[in-house]
């Protein structure tokens, strides 16, 4: 079993804070001092789970420049003062990064009691066979 360190459980507890505060942020009309708060926690936190070196190598590995800037760009637009465009760039970054764990964190949650059998009714399997299918696809 692999053993998790003090900094990574420091890590997990800020990127949850991260993603609370982002979600808190656009709950409450896309309020751009929590999404900001938002995205520094988030950022911290993986460096912290991840480690400094391997968080700079993920998002600066040269097929994921402009996923980057994207994410990058966003996070800028939102500190500049608008955040409903910055949140949609920042978003479609985030996506084009992280598209390659969709299937394992769908894969994951279909293991889960209450969310396999969510996951698994008619409609949604399709939407999360696509998923999987897709990004399995741009892995080949």
């Amino acid at each position: 079993m692999m053993q998790v360190t003090d900094f990574q459980k420091i890590g997990v507890g800020l990127a949850g804070f991260g993603i609370a505060f982002l979600f808190l942020g656009m709950l409450l009309l896309f309020d751009k001092g929590l999404l900001a708060i938002g995205n520094i926690l988030f950022i911290s936190g993986l460096a912290f789970v991840i480690g400094l070196e391997r968080t700079f190598r993920f998002f600066f590995q040269k097929h994921k420049l402009k996923a980057t800037g994207f994410f990058v760009g966003g996070m800028l637009i939102v500190l500049l003062g608008w955040p409903i465009v910055g949140m949609c760039v920042e978003l479609y970054g985030f996506f084009l990064l992280f598209s390659g764990f969709f299937p394992v964190a769908v894969n994951f949650l279909r293991r889960v009691p209450v969310v396999g059998s969510i996951l698994n009714l008619p409609g949604i399997r399709s939407i999360a066979d696509r998923i999987g299918e897709s990004s399995a696809m741009d892995s080949v």
